[in-house]
Parts: structure tokens; sequence; C-alpha cells
């Protein structure tokens, strides 16, 4: 007996897979088996060798094995082919342009176009050899390349009959291609409809032959095969085509022609046979045998077979029908499943029809069909969630069907009898379990309310659901049903009614109203991404409001919900709605447009002061806007307020008085005028008054006239006078004057028209600037002075019309003041007297002559303002005025409008000096010449008093008007002053990043300068203008007073206290999410401080504030303690089981019971020593009464998990453990070979237990001592 090697079974596992499962048995049982070891595989059948080579008198020969016999040799894919094109064929025959020429160019297109690999070589008779290399598919397409473009073309024709072309063809013209790529050639084939069956080829000679041979063969081909057609009656057919087609394959294989029997369902008789002709005709005859043989001596026979019954002979895909031909040879004629017919003939020999009778009738009654009562409600229970309770049925039973009925209460079952018998007696248990613990309701609810029973998402139908343990059917829109039905348990079934029908109930007591809300508005009662209109709906969760769509452009706000939560709602939303209407009010306030700037202030301080304290938003016109109005919006009283505020800015600020005139309401619309222009008339006229008109329709007689005290009182007088002349008789006249002539018709200040005015009586009014026709002037008055007035401006007119030319002198010295700045002057002259050109002579001329032309009167008066000009200019002086530099950034202002000012109101020019470089040496320091002056000349001494150049500011114009603004220069030169404020409130004043000393500085226009913190200085400076300077020391001082009232608040704040807590009860002082503490916090405006986990004093809180609100937060706290210390902990055993239920989902049920009881549950953790221990803390009468309610829920869960454990017992153990079929197969024996190396030779087996054979990665291992040394690896 030889010896057999034991390895383990992880080992090999991939080796015993590939055995042949007798081997695999034999190896599993190995020798314990008892069975012989030859059953046991070799070494070399488990391990096949690799092949060697070995000599064999055929020659060298591979040995073969299990290796050799599944290698295959690989076959590379790339091919090459030589193709030679005679001269006589060649296109490109210049040898010169060989490699250069078109040839080539071809060449590497047909390379691109295949990817094969294309070398040309040229023979000695100069022929051309084409070497192409590639996959097969891209040398056959080069090489039709190749020849249809290097070599020449020629073309035949070849005639075949026109039924053969499609083979030609071939499916898809698949054929066509392999022909044309085989022969290299092109071939067309005639149209279907083209009676010609001549077919076109072209290419070289050699392909025109080829393919001409080709298209014969197949044409020789299809001559031999033939068609015919057997006219069979319909009822012999089956004889012919035999059971399940059986006899007409026979006859195929036989005859080698291919048979087409028309299928049953199919009313032809004719049988077509295709292939050779000798095929074809032994094939009929055979068929005709059969066909003579079955008409002779066949017989029928009718019998009635119930309709619903034929299907069970017909059988699935007539396969019971086959199966009696088969078994009788006999044919069953069924009639048409749309005739009413019941007869079945059966046709065969006679002596075979009785056995087919009785099949027919076996078959026939197999199959019964069976009903089960069942209400329709409960299908869908019986079939079970995706049909699991009617598969366990079907997988017993797969031949009965099982069909259910909508809308009918009856299932019916239909099958082979017995089996049909055990589904309904399977069925009918069923039923009556479902109807002896299901019950079902229906409801009646209005189908406008279906959605909102449903919920957003679906979340009130589906709480209903769970919480009753229910299905509830609400039909769907498409139906318009009011019919709701309920199934389940029947005490849930009458909850869920109950619970849908007060819902119902309460949506029918809903109503709707429509709140009238101006468009305007929705945006902002809906607020940014709907914050406001959110916290509406939280306030009034049961009302659904709902706005209509911008683009709609409706006022209507829909409210729906119960009746008194929608009347709530309506009024408060009507109270944002009125508030917003409030806040909405608006009020324009002219403001004269100097004084735009002192209105918003430094940095904005003003306005922003003022829309800060009154609550309202102030608009102001841009500064490139001519318009003086600011607009005020917020609640009426408010913008009053701000109204007040800011024109008494204005009146602080200049001499403005307000007055105001009684003019009846009705005269407003005449005085105002077409687009404002007569009231527009008298402000202009009277340096720019406001006069403000109340609102149309308000009934308000009192007009209000604000400005200067002089001209409100003109325009006082004037407003009167043309009221007068209105309630009199008021007449208008119109005439026109090019535009230009308008100012010298108005005059200097207006001089021109109030002498028109003053002489007629009668008001002129000259177009704005924003008016269509500038031309137009319209008088109005009294009807005699309006004729006068408009004869005296005709003449003024006609007078300007008149051109006149005259001369003035003026001394050259002065030209360049009229024509600098691109003759600004000479523009100004023109646009103030009416268009007049005015004439210098050229630039180097010593002419003092001066050309004016233009209207007789404009000329005059603007000679006489050149005059005067020239006079001033001749008196003007230059004087010196000095201000340290340092000062004159802050005199010029921002961007030099300070300057600018000065210059305007006194009609002077300043010029401030170069700055001084500070990196040159002071004088003091200048180097001393001690030879003399380098050119001989002795300087005078400096005078040390003098001013330094980099101070003086120079003043140009007349001697008073330059005095007079060296004075206004001079009162802005900034001044400092000081101010005592206490060290310790520096840094408050300054405030967090300089906020506060910056609000200071832009609201007082001065610079406020705080000492350095290690000068430990009171002095705080500042420097401004002296007229701001007073104000700004007030606010300081103020702002001290301040602080130092909130120093003293802070002391009374910073009173503490401590309380001490057992540690225990601070979790429930703090509250859930610091809740309690927050609330504590917030009522007594305390901060209450809890010790850090690392703190001595575990069991101190400290409460810091007020002392008597500290006092009072450390009774709130006690007295949260003392209930703390009346509760009680009791520990009730619940079942492990059914904690999940009680906590419920994420911990609502818990939640629940602790809220109702006002009781702390714990339950134990994991791996707790008593997984049932359940504590309850809380007072005694509310733990006694958690813990009863505790111990009802684990007698009402605890039944459902005992109903689940004994359900459980019955299912099946899941199948496929590995310790399962480990249990069952035994202890592992190991891979069991025969005749192994190591038993055949000295070799011993390898030790598995060797670390040396069999090392573990990481560990060292130390090395084998050999003769040879050490082993290289």
């Amino acid at each position: 007996m030889s010896s057999v090697a034991v390895l383990t079974q992880e080992s090999f596992n991939e080796h015993r897979s590939g055995l042949m499962p007798e081997q695999s048995g034999a190896a599993v049982a190995g020798p314990s088996a008892g069975e012989d070891e030859d059953a046991l595989p070799t070494y070399k059948e488990a391990f096949p060798p690799l092949p060697e080579k070995a000599a064999s008198p055929e020659g060298t020969q591979e040995t073969a094995n299990a290796w050799t016999n599944k290698i295959r040799p690989l076959k590379s894919s790339i091919i090459t082919q030589v193709f030679h094109v005679p001269l006589e064929e060649r296109k490109y025959k210049d040898i010169n342009q060989f490699g250069e020429g078109d040839q080539a160019k071809v060449c590497v297109d047909i390379m691109h176009k295949t990817g094969a690999h294309l070398e040309l070589s040229l023979a000695k008779d100069q022929g051309l050899s084409i070497m192409v290399s590639g996959k097969l598919d891209a040398v056959m397409k080069a090489r039709k390349e190749i020849v249809s473009r290097l070599q020449t073309q020629a073309s035949a024709t070849v005639a075949i009959p026109k039924e053969h072309h499609r083979f030609v063809i071939g499916k898809n013209g698949e054929k066509l291609q392999e022909l044309e790529l085989k022969t290299a050639t092109k071939i067309q084939i005639p149209r279907p409809d083209d009676p010609s069956n001549q077919i076109k080829i072209s290419g070289t000679k050699e392909g025109l032959e080829k393919a001409k041979h080709e298209i014969l063969l197949i044409s020789a081909e299809q001559d031999k095969r033939a068609v015919e057609r057997v006219n069979i009656d319909k009822v012999y057919h089956p004889f012919i085509t035999g059971a399940y087609n059986k006899l007409v394959g026979e006859i195929m294989q036989e005859t080698g022609a291919r048979i087409n029997v028309p299928p049953p369902s199919v009313n032809k008789t004719e049988i077509v046979i295709t292939g050779e002709k000798e095929q074809v005709a032994l094939a009929v005859a055979m068929i005709k045998k059969i066909y003579e043989d079955k008409k002779k001596n066949a017989t029928t026979i009718a019998v009635e077979v119930k309709k619903s019954q034929h299907k069970y002979v017909i059988g699935p895909k007539g396969n019971t029908l086959q199966e009696i031909l088969d078994k009788t040879g006999v044919s069953v004629e069924i009639p048409p499943s749309d005739s009413s017919s019941e007869t079945v003939i059966l046709r065969g020999e006679p002596d075979r029809l009785g056995q087919a009778l009785t099949e027919v009738y076996a078959k026939a009654n197999s199959y019964t069909v069976s009903s089960v009562s069942a209400p329709s409600w409960l299908h869908r229970f019986i079939i079970g969630k995706k049909g699991q309770n009617l598969a366990k049925i079907t997988q017993q039973m797969p031949k009965v069907h099982i069909e259910f009925t909508e809308g009918e209460d009856k299932i019916t079952l239909e099958g082979p009898t017995k089996d049909v018998q055990m589904v309904q007696s399977q069925i009918e248990a069923i039923v009556t379990d479902l109807v002896s613990r299901m019950d079902y309701a229906e409801i009646t609810v209005d189908p406008k309310f279906h959605r909102h029973l449903i919920g957003k998402g679906g979340v009130n139908i589906n709480r209903i659901k769970e919480l009753h343990k229910v299905t509830v059917r609400i039909p769907p829109d498409n139906e318009k049903s009011n019919l709701i039905r309920i199934e389940g348990d029947p005490q849930g079934v009458q909850e869920a009614k109950k619970e849908l029908l007060e819902l119902a109930s309460r949506m029918e007591n809903e109503r709707t109203k429509d709140l009238i809300i101006e468009q305007r508005f929705h945006r902002a009662i809906i607020g940014q991404k709907g914050e406001k209109i959110k916290e509406v709906r939280d306030k009034f969760p049961e009302v659904i409001i709902n706005f209509p769509d911008p683009a709609q452009k409706s006022d209507i706000v829909q409210l729906r919900g119960p009746r008194t939560e929608v009347e709530k709602c309506s009024r408060f939303m009507q109270k944002i709605v009125a508030e917003m209407v409030e806040n909405s009010y608006s009020v324009s306030v002219p403001i004269f447009k100097q004084f735009h700037r002192n209105i918003i202030g430094k940095g904005g301080s003003n306005i922003k002061k003022i829309r800060e304290e009154t609550n309202t938003k102030i608009d102001l016109p841009a500064e490139t806007n001519n318009s003086e109005m600011i607009v005020i919006t917020g609640k009426k009283a408010n913008c009053e307020a701000a109204r007040n505020r800011i024109l008494a800015i204005q009146k602080e600020l200049a001499n403005i008085t307000e007055a105001e005139v009684s003019i009846p309401s009705k005269l407003h619309n005449s005085l105002i005028g077409s687009k404002g222009r007569l009231v527009r008339s008298i402000m202009e006229e009277c340096g720019g008054v406001h006069i403000h008109f109340p609102t149309e329709g308000s009934g308000i007689d009192k007009v209000t006239i604000r400005g200067p005290v002089e001209e409100v009182a003109k325009a006082k007088q004037q407003l009167l006078g043309l009221a007068e002349e209105k309630q009199t008789k008021s007449h208008t006249a119109e005439l026109r004057a090019k535009p230009e002539y308008h100012k010298f018709l108005i005059g200097k200040g207006g001089g021109n028209i109030r002498k028109v005015r003053d002489s007629t009586g009668a008001r002129i009014i000259f177009p704005a600037a924003e008016d269509k026709d500038q031309e137009l002037i319209t008088v109005v008055g009294t009807e005699e002075a309006v004729r006068e007035a408009q004869k005296e401006l005709e003449e003024l007119i006609r007078s300007l019309d008149n051109v006149v030319e005259d001369t003035m002198n003026v001394d050259p010295k002065h030209h360049r003041y009229f024509v600098a700045r691109r003759g600004q002057v000479l523009r100004d002259l023109a646009d103030e007297y009416g268009g007049v050109m005015v004439s210098f002579p050229r630039t180097g001329s010593q002419s003092d002559k001066v050309t004016l032309k233009g209207a007789k009167e404009c000329v005059e008066a603007a000679k006489k303002r050149m005059q005067e000009m020239v006079e001033d200019l001749d008196a003007q002086v230059t004087i010196e005025c000095v201000i340290p530099q340092k000062f004159h950034r802050s005199i010029m202002g921002p961007k030099g409008s300070r300057i600018q000012q000065i210059t305007r109101d006194h009609n002077v020019q300043i010029k401030f000096p170069e700055r001084e470089d500070q990196q040159a040496a002071p004088p003091s320091e200048a180097p001393i010449q001690e030879n003399g002056e380098a050119n001989g000349e002795v300087k005078e001494p400096v005078d040390p008093n003098a001013p330094k150049k980099c101070d003086v500011i120079l003043i140009s114009g007349r001697k008073e008007r330059c005095e007079a603004a060296v004075e206004a220069l001079k009162a802005l030169v900034p001044v400092t002053i000081e101010v005592e404020v206490p060290f310790e409130l520096h840094r408050y004043i300054i405030g967090q990043k300089g906020s506060g000393i910056r609000k200071m500085m832009d609201e007082f226009e001065v610079n406020i300068q705080v000492p350095a913190p290690e000068q430990q200085s009171d002095k705080i400076s500042i420097t401004g203008l002296s007229s701001h300077l007073e104000r700004a020391k007030e606010g300081l001082l103020e702002r001290v007073k301040e602080l130092q009232a909130e120093q003293e608040d802070r002391a009374l704040r910073s009173f503490k206290l401590t309380i001490t807590v057992d540690p225990k009860y601070h979790p429930k002082i703090i509250g859930r999410k610091g809740a309690i503490i927050t609330n504590i916090r917030t009522e007594h405006d305390v901060n209450i401080q809890f010790p850090e986990k690392n703190d001595e004093n575990q069991d101190q809180i400290t409460i810091t504030g007020y002392e008597h609100k500290a006092i009072a937060a450390r009774d709130s706290i006690q007295a949260i303690v003392d209930e703390l210390e009346e509760m009680i902990s009791e520990n009730v055993p619940l079942d492990s089981r059914v904690h999940a239920r009680i906590i419920g989902a994420r911990g609502k049920g818990i939640r629940k019971i602790m809220d109702e009881f006002k009781v702390d549950l714990r339950f134990p953790q994991s791996g707790a020593a008593d997984p049932n221990h359940v504590t309850v803390i809380g007072r005694p009468d509310l733990v006694d009464e958690a813990i009863d309610h505790l111990l009802n829920l684990e007698e009402e869960y605890m039944a459902d998990v005992v109903e689940n454990e004994a359900k459980m017992a019955y299912m099946r153990p899941p199948s496929g453990s590995a310790a399962a079929m480990d249990e069952h197969r035994g202890p592992s024996k190991g891979f069991v070979v025969r005749e192994a190396p190591w038993t055949t030779s000295s070799e011993k087996p390898p030790d598995m237990t060797s670390s040396e054979d069999f090392p573990i990665f990481g560990t060292p291992v130390a090395t084998k001592t050999s003769p040879w040394g050490p082993k290289r690896f």
C-alpha cells in the first residue's frame, strides 16, 4: 500500500474546485471512509507539470498533457499582400516624378483613409509593385483604393435574370460589398423599377474578369433552384407537419428542400416548397402522398365540448392538441374563439378516433373553475404586500390561476380540479380570518377638503394611518368622488373614522376671507426670503395665507382657516398694513440748494442723526440735479418733525423767514399755471423764494412762502395782486422771441421785465428750461394791461432784431482778462445780453479798439457792463494775507469749496503760495560766506520778523472787496482749545477702534486730539473753526457726563453673591438647551455663572447684577432647588424588549410621558447589569401615576412581542451559514493525494508548523546552514 499525503483544505481550495465531482468526493471522504486508495487523485493529476519537449521518431513533438490541451497557437492580426500594376495599366507613367508627384500623394491619402501601410517599388518592366501591410479589413480596403486610383479603369456588363439580382446584393447589401472588396471593382446593379437586367462592372481588367465570374456563378446557382406551391386542404395540414412539426422536419432533412406550411391561425391552403429542382420534386411527391393517403383513410367524428373548456383542449400554445396528435395520430379541430359553436371535430384513422376522443374529454375535464366569496375590500389583504400572501399559495399550486375582479365580491380560481379544491380551502380560511379581525368604514367628505385631510406631503393621513394601524383610501381628484374608505382593525377603523370626521367638520367650519391690500405692500409683508410672513403663519398656524402672483397685479390676499382664527389673522394683517400706510406718508421740503450740504453735515452726520431720531427716510437730490426738493418718508408726525428740523437748520444758516397768505383754494390751480409756469415765474423773480400750495382737494386756503425777508414780502404782494386779478378778470396773450433775447428782455436782476410789469400791471412768464417751446412768452393780467405789456415787449423784440455795430476802447493790458479761459467772460456777456458778439484785436497788435455787434439795446448794455469791468480792473489791487501754511488746507476745504465760495461772494482772485520744501535746510542753518559773495555784491540781512513766503496768500480785486475777503479767510483759520476730561474716561471717549471720537469729529466738524496714555494727562485738545468749537466742547462735556453715569451704573451692576446648590441639581436648573437658566437671566437681568469642571467648589453658583435683582434671581434658583429636593426617585422593572417602543421614534414617546406626568425617566444604558431597570424621578404623586402608565404600556407592548416571537419560531432559519455547513460536514480531513514527490523519494514532507518553511510576515527567520553557503534569492 502506498503512502498518502495530507494537506489542509484551506491551502488548496482552488485545486479542489477544479477536480471532477467524483474526485472531489473521494478527496473529501479520505481514507477514513474505508474506500480504495485508487480513488484518490495522484499528485500529477492534481498538479499537472508544465509542458516539456521530448525527442520522438517523427521529430520534435510536444508532450501531451493537461497543460498542452488548453494552449492554442496565437495568430498575428497583421497581414501583408503585394499587388502588381503592369506598365500599360498604370495611371501615372512619368518615371521622373516617382515618389514626388500625384502618385505619392494618392498613396499617402490611401494610408490615411484605410490605416494600412503602403510601400511602392518599380519592376524592371516599369510595372508598379505595391506592398500593403495591416489588418485584413484595412488591406482589402487599401487594395480597392489602389485599383481605383492607381490603375487605369475598364468597364464591362453582364446580363443575368432580374430575379437573381437580389442574390448578388445579399442581405443589407453585404454580398455586394464583399464582392467589390474581393475583386477590387465597382459593381452597379439596376434599381428594382428598372426593367434592365444588365449589371455594370468597372475596375481593372483582372478585377472585371473575377467579378463577372462571381456574378455568373451566383446566377447559375439560382438557376438550379426551384419554387413549388401545392394547395392542400387546411384540415390536412396537421398530418403533413406532424406533431410538434416532426414530420415536416424529417421531410426537409431527407429531401434538402425547404417547406413552409402556413400556421393554424392563418387561413391559407398553399404550402410553399423551395430548393433545387430535384429536391423540390421529391418533397412535393412525399407531401402529396401523405395528403392522398389521409384523404382516403381518415374519417371524422364531431363531439360537443363546453366553450369554456376549449382552452384546456387546446392547451398552452396549442401543446395539448400536439400531444393528442402525437399519441393518437388524430387531428382535433377547435372552432375559432369568436364563434359560438361548441362542436369539436376529430379527424384521423377510424381505429384511433376512440382513443383521441377519450383524451379530448380527459383534457376538457382535467381543469375546473371555481369561485370564493370574499368582499372586494379584502382582496388586497388576501394578496398581501407586493403579492407575498398569494405567492405562497401559487408556489405550492403553480397550475392554479387566481383572478381578482375589481368591484366584485368574489375570487375566481381556475386549474386542475384537485389543486383548485386545495387552493379554495386555503383562501376561504384566509377570508374567514380576515373577516373576523378586520372591518371597514366609509365616510362622505367634500372633495375640496381631501387635500387638506392628506396634508402637505401626506403628513396628516400618514399620522392617522400609523396611529390607528389602518389604511385610508382617499379617491384621486379625477374621480370626483366624496367617499373615503377606512380599513383595518375594528377599533382602529372607528377611531380613524372619528378623527377624520372631526377634521372634516372643522374644515367645513372654515371660512375664506379676501383682504384688499395694495400690491405695493405685498413684498414688505412677505419680507426678505419670506421671513415676515413666516412669523404671521407661525402665529396663526391654522390659517392659510395666499398672495396673488405679482404678474396678476391683484390686490386680493386670501385667508382660509377656522372662522375665529381667520378673523384674528385678518385684524392682525390689517394692523400691519395700517402701520405701513402710516409709515409711507411722504412730504417734500424745498431747501435752497446751497444749504443742502449743511443739512447733510460732515460725513452725513446731520442727516443721519435726523433720520435716526425721527425714524424717517430722507432723500436728497444729487449734486448734479437742480432740484431743491428734499423728500421725507415715514409716519406723518415723524415726517413733520424731520421737516421742522431741516427748516430750522436752513433758518439758522440764513436770514430765512416764512409767511402765510390766505388765497381761496379755487384760485390755486390758476395761480400755479400750466405745469407750474406762473408760480415759478414769481419764485424766480423774487430771488428764488419757495411757495408751497396745499394738496389739491384739501380745501385749505393757506399758501406758505419761505425765503429771505424782503423777497418773501415781495412774493406775498405779487401773489395777492395776482389772486385779486384772477378774481376780477384775467386775460392771457402769447408772443414769440428768440431764446437768446430772453435774458436781455428780463434784464439784470429782472430789471427790464419789472419795469414793464410796473408800468402795465401785467405778469410776463418766460419758458422754463424743460419746456419744449423755448420761444413762447406768456402775458397774464387784465385785458388792457396785457395789451400794453404785449405792445412794449414787441417793441423790445423789434429793437433786438435791429442789429447794430459799435466800438469801444479797452486798454490792451486788460484784453487778456476778457479772452482768458477760452473766452469765458465773452461767452457770459453773450448769454446775458441777447447774444451780442464782442471782437478783440489780434494778439500782438497794440490796438485798443473792441467791436460789439448785436441788437442796439443789447450792444449798449454790454458796452456799459464792459466799461464797469474795465474800471474794476483799473482799480484792482493785490494785498497779502499772512496765514501759517499748516492751516492752508483747512481754509481751502474739501476740493477747494470754501475758497471758491469766498471768491464768488467777494468777486476777488485768491492765490495760495507754493508749499515749502520740508527737506530744505532752515534759513538759520544756511552756509556762511567767509570771503564775501561770489558775485561781489553784499546782500542785505533778512528780517527775522518778516513772514515766510509759504505763509503769504495773495488776494486781487477792488480794495474794499479784498479786505472783506481777508476777514473771511482769517475766520476760517482753525483755533485750538483744551477741555478737562478725567484720564480714565479717555478710552471710552475714543471708543472701539476710534469710532466714538470719529463720530464726534464728524458731528461737530472739528479735530479732537487725545493725549498718549503714557502722558497720563487730563487735557483733550479741540481744533476747528471758532464757530464750531463751543458746540464741540459742549458735546464732549455731555459725553463725559454720560460716561460718568455709566461708570456709576456699572459699579451698581457688579454686585456679586453666591448660592450653594448640590451639583446633581445643576442640569435641572440649567434646563433643556439652557431654557430655564436663560429665562432667569433674562427676567432678572443678571449674569449667572456655574462652576467649571476643575473648580474646587463644585456646589457654588455665582450671580452678578444689581443687588435687588441678584437676590431675586437667587430666590428663583432656591425655589427650583426646594422643588427638586421634594422629588423622589423610584425604580420600576420594565422588560427591556419594550423599551424601544416606550421611547418612540427620536424619543417622541418618552418626551410625551415626561411632559404629561412632569417626571424624569432614565433608561439603562447598553451593557447595564440590569437591562430592565428604569428610574422615575419626580414628585411622589406624579411618580406613582407615571409608573402605573409605564406598566400598562409594558403589558400592552409585551402582547405584541410574544406574538412576534411565536411567529419567528415557525420561520425557517437563514440558510447557507458557514457554521451550519461545517457542522453538517464534520471535521475537515485536509486535501489528500497519492504518489507525492516526498513519498516516492527521500525528500521529507514539508513541516507546516515550521516558521522557516512557512514563515510569518514580520518575524525574523534563522537561515539554514548549508555546505554551499547561505541561499541567495
